[in-house]
């Protein structure tokens, strides 16, 4: 089943920074203390349960949603399959700090089969080598081995993607990503399938302090309310631009599921905003830095605004050196396509 691409619709609530709230008759309400929960926090969790087909819970970024659902779910020693090609950061926290707490983490093709492991970590349109797993089938295959799987959907948003629909135990987003979508808001959610995780995630996030302010989920109400129309917008460019990027005598390869994956076709409709191509090395990459004009030379991934970078900088030998990682945002795409040849003439 695909997720429909739909606007989400509804006025965000008023702010509301109090960390505290008074008692009614001498006992507390709903809202009492800001760690345990607050109006705008509960508004964005009902939003996103909604949108998930799950129970969403809210972080302050998605590293600390990665750092909690690790400590409260997981034991020491646990195996953590995590899928090769994915986002750095989730590898370099779980074979580093984790690891003195007992993680065994592997790296696996998930294309394939995956390994036996308490938890099975899937990326589908990876992060930045873009591969998508059969989820589904890695679902079934886990399962039956009483594993768990989790999906990082940060680069889809459950607009274009529902992990939970597909058998996957637990949803992860960075939320500073295309949820919020404007690059001002830093946060991350995990969604679950069942209570008994939600309500063992809950109770962690108390007791750590681990928990999202109003302000920036504020911000994510107000970016999820265009959330279909950007989706959709960035995944028609990002498609373009990769054809024609494909076409491109100084790009020798282009990185987009929308090119004919056929197990991605399954699953979505639309392929959202990011995509890579490798230009001829370091060198290269970095002249297209330079000589971009209108996209950003930038970190991170689907704001309304268009970024590029060289990963090299931050992922060293994980990936090809003249590896160029792009988000497509909301500017005309025969805009960004001509800056993008500009850039690429200058290399």
């Amino acid at each position: 089943m695909k997720a429909e691409t739909k606007l989400v619709a509804g006025t965000p609530p008023a702010l509301d920074r109090a960390t505290v709230h008074a008692y009614r008759e001498n006992q507390p309400g709903p809202f009492y203390y800001q760690r345990e929960a607050h109006p705008v926090g509960l508004e964005a969790e009902q939003r996103l349960s909604e949108l998930e087909g799950g129970e969403a819970l809210l972080f302050p970024s998605g590293m600390g949603a990665v750092t909690a659902l690790c400590l409260a779910l997981l034991e020491p020693g646990a195996r953590v399959a995590v899928a090769d090609g994915g986002y750095y950061g989730t590898v370099g926290l779980l074979r580093g700090e984790l690891a003195r707490w007992g993680l065994q983490v592997s790296v696996f093709d998930q294309t394939g089969e995956p390994p036996e492991a308490e938890l099975v970590w899937l990326e589908p349109c990876s992060n930045p080598m873009l591969t998508f797993p059969d989820i589904a089938h890695v679902c079934e295959r886990v399962h039956a081995a009483g594993g768990r799987v989790l999906v990082d959907n940060t680069v889809l948003s459950p607009l274009l993607l529902r992990p939970l629909e597909h058998g996957a135990d637990l949803v992860l987003h960075s939320a500073s990503k295309i949820l919020a979508g404007h690059h001002d808001a830093l946060l991350g959610v995990v969604a679950c399938a069942d209570q008994e995780a939600a309500a063992r995630l809950r109770a962690f996030r108390n007791a750590s302090g681990i928990v999202a302010a109003p302000d920036p989920v504020w911000l994510l109400l107000r970016g999820m309310k265009t959330l279909g129309l950007r989706a959709e917008r960035q995944s028609a460019s990002a498609l373009e631009l990769a054809r024609r990027l494909a076409g491109h005598p100084a790009v020798a390869t282009v990185r987009y599921p929308g090119l004919g994956d056929a197990v991605a076709d399954r699953y979505v409709s639309a392929y959202g905003p990011l995509l890579s191509f490798d230009v001829a090395d370091g060198e290269a990459a970095a002249a297209v830095e330079r000589g971009l004009r209108l996209i950003e030379n930038a970190t991170s991934l689907g704001g309304v605004a268009s970024t590029l970078e060289a990963r090299a900088r931050w992922e060293g030998e994980r990936v090809p050196p003249g590896l160029l990682r792009l988000s497509a945002g909301l500017e005309d795409v025969e805009d960004l396509w001509a800056d993008l040849q500009q850039a690429l003439a200058a290399a």
